[in-house]
């Protein structure tokens, strides 16, 4: 299975979930996009629901020199959460990326700044909360932020994706209470590679969408 673009991708992971839905009530429910990719996926799943969408900033720790490659992420104030494997692989320890660190975390605060505009982060305690993002290939982002939401207490946690790595979504099972995951591919080199058009999404995206579809903004 292939997508054109995110847009498609998540009118495609939106019908699934309509196809699942059951008795859940959408006046607890929401949708939380990691950006800047997974808004566009999310966008379509909150039309679909017709409920709020809102984001959830996730930033990737990265190795020194090749930023590209994550051994770890942040969310909020939260610890960082290394993925041991990839340290081990890189022979790093977590005390040799202080720095990326704090870096991740100031382009964080500057991207909740941006995408919030002074309002508070949605409630997510007794809600249905919908994870969203555009793919999973370490699933190093979708883990921290689903320990983020879990010690929100929401209602229930489904983490909601057009394509990841087979090994990744089942280890993530036991972060959520569901995930839906719409092609696993045996081998995932890299998300994009599953989609015709992966242009990178601009923070003025995430805002035109997030006035689009959440009531607040």
């Amino acid at each position: 299975m292939r997508f054109r673009d995110r847009r498609h991708a998540g009118q495609e992971l939106a019908a699934r979930l309509l196809e699942r839905a059951g008795s859940g009530d959408p006046a607890h429910a929401l949708v939380l996009a990691l950006p800047r990719g997974g808004v566009p996926v999310g966008a379509e799943i909150a039309r679909a629901l017709k409920v709020p969408l809102d984001v959830l900033v996730v930033r990737k720790i990265g190795v020194p020199d090749a930023p590209e490659i994550g051994v770890g992420a942040i969310t909020g104030e939260d610890p960082p959460l290394f993925d041991p494997v990839g340290l081990a692989a890189m022979h790093l320890s977590e005390d040799k990326l202080g720095s990326e660190v704090a870096r991740e975390r100031t382009e964080l605060h500057r991207r909740e700044s941006l995408y919030r505009a002074g309002r508070p982060a949605p409630p997510v305690a007794g809600h249905r909360v919908l994870l969203v993002d555009d793919g999973l290939a370490t699933g190093v982002t979708a883990r921290a932020a689903l320990r983020h939401l879990r010690g929100r207490h929401p209602l229930r946690l489904t983490l909601a994706v057009p394509v990841g790595s087979p090994r990744v979504v089942a280890a993530l099972r036991e972060e959520a209470d569901d995930v839906v995951c719409l092609h696993q591919p045996s081998r995932l080199r890299s998300v994009g590679e599953w989609y015709d058009d992966f242009a990178q999404v601009s923070d003025q995206d995430v805002i035109a969408a997030l006035r689009e579809l959440h009531p607040a903004v």
